[in-house]
């Protein structure tokens, strides 16, 4: 036979309730939270299709939880987003209409931390565009023939002499017992290497 549970038992159990009870609101409110803050980002969202001047649209920094929703949304709207930033506490969301989606260069502006601008961009276009057109120039010219400013015997004369490149002469004849060896000519009659 059991004993009854003893008082200390039962304020336990009690705590343990009050616990499961708090942690369900607190899950209610945070989803609460989540489906007004989609709401408030759907009719963002909506308004920015409205708007025909604007092109893109960018957020103030958000946790990872909210982009999610609002890639989600911008996604389920047709529309292209991109997340920039380096922390997460600083990361934002920018969306653009897919007619005016931005190009690579704009993306690694932004990704950078700069503002994108067009006349900046251009400009660099074209310099590259110069640069390339200078390259394929240069290439149809032919090979670019380089001729160092002194000869090494020159730099190194004060250590192996005037006359040692000719001395250091080597000449490659048969060995009979190991197929090809070096004989050296002109180091004072030393003859056969083995």
């Amino acid at each position: 036979m059991e004993k009854p549970p003893s008082l200390g038992d039962q304020e336990t159990r009690r705590k343990a309730r009050e616990q499961a009870a708090r942690l369900k609101k607190l899950q209610e409110q945070e989803k609460q939270q989540k489906v007004e803050f989609r709401k408030r980002m759907e009719k963002e969202v909506s308004d920015f299709i409205q708007d025909s001047g604007q092109i893109k649209k960018k957020f103030q920094p958000m946790n990872k939880i909210e982009r999610s929703i609002l890639h989600d949304v911008v996604e389920v709207a047709g529309l292209t987003s991109f997340s920039f930033g380096e922390d997460d506490e600083c990361r934002y969301v920018m969306i653009f209409k897919k007619e005016f989606a931005p190009s690579d260069e704009e993306l690694d502006s932004y990704r950078r931390g700069e503002e994108w601008d067009p006349q900046k961009a251009e400009e660099k276009r074209r310099l590259k565009e110069l640069a390339q057109q200078q390259e394929e120039e240069a290439a149809q010219q032919g090979p670019v023939v380089v001729s160092p400013a002194s000869d090494y015997k020159d730099k190194y004369s004060h250590l192996i002499g005037k006359g040692a490149a000719k001395d250091a002469a080597h000449m490659l004849q048969a060995n009979k017992t190991y197929g090809c060896g070096e004989a050296t000519v002109g180091l004072g009659g030393a003859g056969k290497r083995r």
